[in-house]
């Protein structure tokens, strides 16, 4: 294997081992954090390395006229999103939480055939229906009936509003590019993300050593390092290629939460993971669009 191929590989084995270890990192800031609080603290730190990394690269700032769009953009894709999506594992396990954002690239091909008239094809309305079954199925394998209603709903939630931020983001990645947009709209985010500040430094001060340092991991790693390593992955072998393993992501979800947080998946649950990412597939692998789309969620969403 040449250097430059085993880089490729490795890069591309880093990005989904990370993506996937960012459910269970969240479950685990969840100990001691608050929804909100875990959010804030997670994107100020990412914020802050992205700040450094702006610098270093000489990243221009925004037209004025782009910015509402930015804040708008960065509103859905970080702040709706990271918030649904950290109340929602508050009743989800780790596992079950990355099948069901496993939902984006759906929504997204429906955004995109109502606004971009994008063919969505007999496949994808089939996958769009096994997904959303085997959503029903896992949800029901949680055993918690009541609960599992609102953590659901959030997640979705958090699906659907990213979904809007991968569909419309297009033209403005091609203007300023991966690295500016993505820093552009994190900012945005953790500016929204703000209202979370007071007792936040009461939060930290309290809250065990061990889960302050998985949050810091949650800043660095999952938030910027990886969505880095794939950027790096698509510009050599393309969009496709590069997101087709990225399908590995919920498995090992499953995995790390039951090493780490001890998180054992029902039987039932399982069953409507397989069906919920046999969905997405058939409904994503072959089609020109989505991969793309679930790419640039895997990138950013964890």
């Amino acid at each position: 294997m040449k250097p430059s191929q085993l880089g490729l590989l490795l890069a591309q084995c880093f990005s989904i081992l990370i993506w996937a270890s960012a459910f269970p990192g969240i479950r685990m800031g969840l100990v001691a954090y608050s929804p909100d609080q875990l959010s804030l603290l997670r994107f100020l730190i990412g914020s802050a390395l992205l700040l450094l990394l702006a610098l270093l690269f000489r990243i221009p700032l925004p037209d004025r006229r782009d910015i509402p769009a930015l804040l708008l953009f960065g509103g859905l894709g970080f702040t709706v999103y990271h918030v649904a999506l950290n109340y929602g594992e508050q009743t989800i396990s780790a596992g079950v939480a990355s099948l069901f954002v496993s939902t984006t690239p759906l929504f997204a091909s429906m955004l995109a055939l109502l606004f971009y008239r994008e063919r969505f094809g007999w496949r994808g309305w089939v996958g769009s229906f096994l997904g959303f079954l085997g959503v029903m199925i896992s949800s029901i394998g949680t055993g918690e009936p009541f609960q599992w209603n609102s953590g659901i709903f959030l997640i979705l939630l958090a699906s659907f509003s990213e979904s809007i931020y991968f569909t419309f983001q297009k033209s403005y990645i091609e203007k300023y590019g991966f690295l500016a947009f993505t820093a552009y709209t994190i900012w945005g985010g953790t500016f929204f993300m703000l209202y979370a500040l007071p007792g936040l430094g009461t939060a930290i001060a309290q809250a065990p050593a061990e889960v302050t340092l998985s949050v810091l991991y949650l800043g660095i790693f999952p938030t910027v390092l990886a969505y880095l390593a794939l950027a790096y992955v698509i510009s050599r072998i393309g969009t496709s290629e590069a997101t087709s393993s990225l399908y590995l992501t919920p498995a090992l979800a499953f995995a790390i939460a039951w090493v780490w947080l001890g998180e054992v998946p029902s039987w039932l649950s399982l069953a409507g993971g397989i069906v919920t990412l046999g969905g997405v597939l058939f409904a994503t692998l072959k089609s020109g669009h989505t991969p793309a789309l679930t790419e640039k969620r895997r990138k950013l969403g964890t």
